[in-house]
């Protein structure tokens, strides 16, 4: 029995590890197979076929992995619709769903340095399976599996045109193209290097202009991440531009490694993350477009989010941290957003699944309906519900996953009563530990469930009070 199985755990989407250490050939070849035999399991009898789709984004070798990933599972006997190209990871959960597939298997490692791959498990309807999907494929990769007789057969595909043809028919494309073709409107796009590179261009033209769109696995030394210590370079394009052209509306937006997240850039070189987009997003789509639906944020969500949903009498779902979460209450319920922190939005009217270039557009639409920037559109919605706030998360690296158990131990056994000055008067425990404060700010304490990182988050009042309160919480870690 091979030792290297007993350590393969999947994270909030998908396994995760450094190459040529965690993540090898040697591995993946384990887990891809049992990955497939879970999906076959599972949805054989919904589906009816053994194919499974197989894609990659841009990183080190990551062509080189998906090949692996085909091999192994054909070698037990499925057939493997595999990608002729990098794509973002929506593009191949659309294509399990529209190919009929059992699902789709995705070498990414999505936000992580580039030292990182990993595998994302995507479901026949288009989105990430469930926590006790993984937890099967643990359990299962331990024992192996025996090669089939017959082996599948592979079959190259190009994952882009039946993915934007189906993007391009749920927004007023017609609108966006001619607000460029006017001047009306600009748009910069910082794919960071990843997978969302060409996307927008093949969606709206050549008008759109595209930041760090070479292949560099080393993501300029940074991350694929959308936050702004990576972001120097779109703040300054912004500021050159709107110091000649103050007069248009302009908007920087910003995707991670695999294209299933979105941040962007407001008029004025602030920066917006999905905390703004998904109150904008939630008022543009039930004003202009007459969605309806319950939404679903996680746990580690702004306040704002409920108060314009209110706005809108629409109910709200909160859940633990990951999209998958989310997606199993949009196969659950009618969903009109489902939204998290860090990026990921999906939609009822689409597939089950994070997609940063479909966010993109309803984003470029808000824009272009409402005649506002981005930040005077977030300013409306403070207005209109009372409520002004400011947030900010920290990422801290522990030393080692021994140090995140200390810590972990530690909030347990002895339970905070007082946060920054302020007395705590909640806390909940859905996914870590979110502290509701005197003040009506909140602080969250959350550990990755991939790297020895753990993760602070605080919205409060003013942003000197956010950054007091992640300062406290920083000194209480160390």
């Amino acid at each position: 029995m091979p030792v290297v199985a007993n350590s393969i755990k999947f994270g909030t989407d998908g396994w995760r590890g450094v190459i040529g250490d965690e993540f090898t050939f040697e591995r993946l070849a384990l887990v891809a197979p049992v990955a497939a035999k879970v999906l076959y399991d599972t949805y054989f009898s919904v589906v009816g076929t053994k194919k499974i789709v197989v894609g990659y984004d841009r990183r080190f070798m990551a062509e080189d992995f998906a090949l692996a990933v085909a091999d192994a599972v054909t070698a037990i006997g499925f057939d493997v619709l595999l990608s002729d190209s990098y794509a973002p990871t929506p593009a191949f959960s659309w294509a399990a769903k529209q190919l009929n597939a059992l699902g789709a298997l995705v070498i990414t490692a999505s936000h992580n340095p580039g030292a990182y791959l990993g595998l994302k498990v995507k479901g026949y309807f288009g989105g990430s399976v469930s926590p006790e999907f993984t937890k099967e494929i643990e359990a299962l990769v331990v024992k192996g599996l025996p090669q089939a007789a017959t082996p599948g057969e592979v079959e190259k595909f190009d994952p882009w045109p039946s993915y934007t043809a189906g993007l391009e028919g749920k927004v007023d494309i017609a609108k966006i193209r001619a607000a460029l073709a006017d001047g009306k409107l600009t748009v910069f796009a910082d794919v960071m290097h990843g997978a969302a590179a060409g996307g927008l261009a093949r969606l709206l033209g050549d008008r759109v202009q595209e930041i760090n769109s070479n292949r560099d696995p080393l993501f300029g030394g940074g991350a694929p991440e959308p936050l702004p210590k990576y972001l120097s370079q779109l703040f300054t394009v912004i500021k050159n531009h709107r110091a000649s052209n103050s007069n248009n509306l302009t908007v920087g937006l910003v995707f991670d490694g695999d294209c299933d997240r979105i941040a962007a850039v407001d008029g004025e070189a602030n920066f917006l993350s999905s905390q703004v987009l998904i109150p904008i997003l939630i008022d543009h789509l039930t004003l202009r477009r007459g969605f309806t639906g319950e939404i679903v944020k996680t746990v580690s969500g702004s306040d704002l989010i409920p108060l314009v949903a209110a706005l809108h009498h629409l109910s709200v779902f909160e859940t633990p941290v990951g999209y998958k979460y989310i997606a199993d209450r949009m196969l659950a319920a009618e969903v009109l957003l489902g939204g998290e922190e860090s990026g990921g939005i999906g939609y009822g009217s689409h597939i089950p699944e994070r997609d940063a270039l479909l966010s993109a557009l309803y984003v470029l639409e808000a824009i272009v309906e409402s005649g506002q920037d981005l930040g005077e559109y977030y300013q409306s919605l403070q207005q209109q519900t009372g409520f002004n706030s400011a947030y900010d998360r920290i990422d801290l690296p522990l030393a080692s996953m021994e140090v995140r158990s200390r810590l972990l131990q530690q909030l347990q056994t002895q339970p905070l009563t007082e946060i920054a000055g302020q007395a705590v008067i909640d806390c909940q425990t859905i996914d870590g530990y979110k502290y509701r404060l005197a003040d009506n700010s909140w602080l969250m304490i959350r550990f990755s469930g991939t790297e020895p990182v753990l993760r602070l988050y605080c919205e409060a009042a003013t942003l000197d009070r956010v950054h007091e309160t992640l300062a406290w919480a920083k000194h209480w870690a160390a």
